[in-house]
């Protein structure tokens, strides 16, 4: 059973399939038959670069409406990618970020030059945006 606000995940150990349950949802991840998953669903970066893109999407929304700005429709392209040539030169030593987010932003509507810039700015301040910038703390009980 998942605590308030929380995701079950379980899998066996065979293949890369898992059982995503978030409240009344359920899910499925996996990997591409390429590296050895069945390509059941999403892999775990297609699912975080869905968080982030639904929850800048959800935002950007509210904004507008909160602020009568007329939006009509917002579509954000995510992709992820790793710094492999430096992966692990220097980790003991320097606080490296390997990881890299691109996002375009496609904002629809008829709204000013100003709406549009402010619209934009309310993209980085979701949630998600703030917590992966901000970093995380993770703590596994076993």
């Amino acid at each position: 059973m998942a605590e308030p606000n929380g995701v079950v995940v379980s899998g066996g150990v065979e293949g890369f399939t898992q059982e995503i349950t978030a409240g009344r949802h359920h899910l499925v991840a996996d990997e591409p038959v390429d590296v050895g998953g069945s390509d059941r669903g999403p892999g775990p970066y297609e699912l975080l670069l869905a968080a982030l893109g639904s929850c800048m999407s959800m935002t950007i929304a509210l904004y507008a409406r909160r602020k009568a700005i007329p939006l009509r429709r917002v579509v954000i392209q995510l992709s992820h990618s790793r710094d492999y040539e430096n992966d692990c030169e220097n980790c003991m030593t320097e606080d490296r970020r390997l990881d890299r987010v691109r996002i375009r932003l496609e904002l629809s509507g008829d709204f000013s030059t100003e709406q549009r810039a402010k619209l934009v700015e309310i993209a980085h301040k979701c949630p998600v945006h703030r917590t992966l910038s901000a970093g995380i703390k993770i703590q596994i009980e076993a």
